[in-house]
This record gives C-alpha cells, sequence and structure tokens, in this order.
C-alpha cells in the first residue's frame, strides 16, 4: 500500500513539470525523500516558488524556470530524464470559459510539446494530469473509462485532447503514457486564495477568518475527494506500469462520494465553527455528480489507494491550521 516503498534505478531522474504547483511540488517532495533525483519544470503562472524552495537545498532537485509552450525548453528540460510526470497545465472549469484560447494554448500544446520531446529523447514512461472533467454530462454514477459524455468546458476538452495524444503518442511513436483522470484532489499546500480556488482550502481559510462561505448550487453535488498522497502513489505506479497499458487513461480518485453540504458542516464542526453557507447560483460548466470507478487503475497500475476521505480532510484541516494561522 501506498508508494514509499517502491523501487526505481537509483540513476533515474524525473522530470515534474508545473512542479511548483501544488500537485506537482508534493510529487517533487515525495521522490526525493525516496531518494531520486528530481528536475521540476514551472513558468510560475500558477505554481508557486516558496512550494518547493524548502527543496532547493537538496542536491538532488534542479528547478528550471521555463515554459512548457517552447518545445526548446521542453527538449532540454527532458534530456537524460527517465520519467516526466506532467502536470503542467491550467486548471478550474469558469477560468477555461474566460479563456479558452490561453487553455487551448497551455493545456493542449504545452502537453504536446512535452510528449513530443519525451518521445524524442528517449523517456521510459509519460504520466500526465487529466481530469473527471472529461466524463461530461454522463450521467451514469460511479464514472467508468469508456463511458464518457459531451464535455461541458474549454479544461474539459483540453483533457479529453491530451487524452487522445497520448493513445496516438503510444499506438504511432510506442512511447508510454499514461493518463491520470483526477477526481477533486485536495491536500497539504492547495491554494486557498482568489476567486479560482479550490473549494475544501477555500471553505477552510473563510471558516478560519470569521467569513461566510459560499457554495454554489444547492450543496446537494457530490464529488469523489481525493486525498493527495493517493495521487502521488497513483503517478509513481504508473511509472512502474506494464507497456501493455500504455496509451490509457485511469480514474484516479478514493472511490468515495460526499455532498458538499455535508464536508461544509464536516469543516465547520473541525473548525469549532458555527456558519450558516451562502448559496449562490449554480456554475457553468460544473458537472453535478461526480464518483470514480477505480477497479481498471487497481487492476493495471496497481493503484491501492491508503486515504480515505475522512483520513485525508483531518490531515488537510490540521495542516491548514498550522500553516494559514
Amino acid at each position: 500500500m501506498g508508494y514509499k516503498n517502491l523501487k526505481f534505478d537509483k540513476d533515474s531522474i524525473f522530470l515534474v513539470t508545473g512542479g511548483a504547483g501544488f500537485i506537482g511540488s508534493n510529487l517533487c517532495e515525495a521522490i526525493l525523500d525516496m531518494g531520486y533525483q528530481v528536475r521540476c519544470l514551472d513558468n510560475l503562472s500558477t505554481g508557486k516558488y516558496e512550494n518547493i524552495e524548502p527543496l532547493t537545498i537538496n542536491p538532488d532537485f534542479t528547478f528550471i524556470k521555463g515554459d512548457i509552450r517552447e518545445l526548446d525548453t521542453c527538449l532540454e528540460a527532458t534530456k537524460g530524464v527517465s520519467y516526466v510526470l506532467n502536470q503542467a497545465a491550467w486548471g478550474s472549469v469558469p477560468r477555461s470559459i474566460e479563456m479558452p484560447l490561453l487553455y487551448e494554448e497551455i493545456n493542449i500544446r504545452g502537453t504536446l510539446n512535452m510528449m513530443e520531446a519525451s518521445r524524442q529523447n528517449g523517456v521510459k514512461k509519460f504520466v500526465y494530469a487529466s481530469s473527471s472533467s472529461v466524463y461530461g454530462d454522463h450521467p451514469v454514477l460511479p464514472k467508468k473509462e469508456g463511458a464518457e459524455g459531451k464535455v461541458l468546458s474549454p479544461y474539459a476538452l483540453t483533457k479529453k485532447v491530451d487524452e487522445e495524444y497520448g493513445r496516438l503518442y503510444k499506438v504511432l511513436y510506442g512511447l508510454d503514457t499514461y493518463g491520470m483522470r483526477y477526481f477533486n484532489v485536495f491536500g497539504r499546500r492547495q491554494d486557498p486564495e482568489g476567486m479560482y480556488a479550490a473549494v475544501i482550502p477555500k471553505f477552510i481559510k473563510q471558516l478560519m477568518h470569521g467569513e461566510v462561505p459560499t457554495i454554489n448550487g444547492d450543496g446537494r453535488q457530490s464529488r469523489d475527494f481525493t486525498y493527495i498522497d493517493n495521487v502521488i502513489e497513483a503517478n509513481l505506479k504508473a511509472c512502474l506500469a506494464p507497456s501493455e497499458a500504455a496509451g490509457e487513461a485511469f480514474n484516479i480518485g478514493a472511490g468515495g462520494r460526499e455532498y458538499l453540504i455535508d464536508v461544509y458542516h464536516d469543516l465547520c464542526k473541525a473548525l469549532g465553527k458555527e456558519v450558516e453557507p451562502h448559496f449562490g447560483p449554480n456554475r457553468a460548466g460544473d458537472i453535478r455528480d461526480s464518483n470514480a470507478d477505480i477497479s481498471k487503475a487497481k487492476e493495471l497500475l496497481g493503484y491501492d489507494p491508503e486515504y480515505d476521505f475522512e483520513k485525508g480532510i483531518n490531515l488537510a484541516i490540521d495542516w491548514y491550521k498550522e500553516n494559514l494561522a
């Protein structure tokens, strides 16, 4: 269970793109803790240098400030690399509706640049961030790979296109690609700031600071909230997965389902607050319900998530109490 006992060649080099972001910085830290070399590529457009600053004293860590939209940067960064964990992307469904051209540029062209650079430089495994948003308007729960609906946002479309390129790069060029369809990841270092912040850190910060949080919709929408350590496990196990499993996308969730209003009340209770939330309009492009069938990832990647929602949320709350004081 977990990832800490996984073994790679001792001279393995990992490249984490978007490595100064929430998921990326946690991946960098975990891989360094396991004793391997890490390169972090980030242009700091959404990632934060403070997320990786503590890692810079480690001689096995290299930070490259660069942009995945520049192929030359991607080619340079992937030289000698064994494994690419491509987390560089812009998130947020509402922001993608406002800025579709930028999302096309970063999430599609940037990912394609990274795949091409990985192919040219003989990278062993290319593991990339996809999203549960690719399921779109398909109503059936739990969400199962192969049963996708029409996408509801430019963000979701970019992830769908990334998956198609991942499939093609396996079929046409033999690059082992693995798409990680993340389901609402949360945990330490997730940014609570700004209008596009994820709901859990945003609620925690607002409650801690005596503000009244807004829930979009009626609060009865559900999500498969997934703790960050499960995501680290999935990425690293994909690096060790058989070539036969490549070219595919995999649900990476906890396999549970939490209603937003229940999560809100859980947070209030844990933080000792009694605050009635404000209810706002539904957000355009949002999926109503989300719950992952993780059997494919279990079978083909050996994914076995260690953290259910309760265990993860308690760790996250502890982290925010310490770091948001």
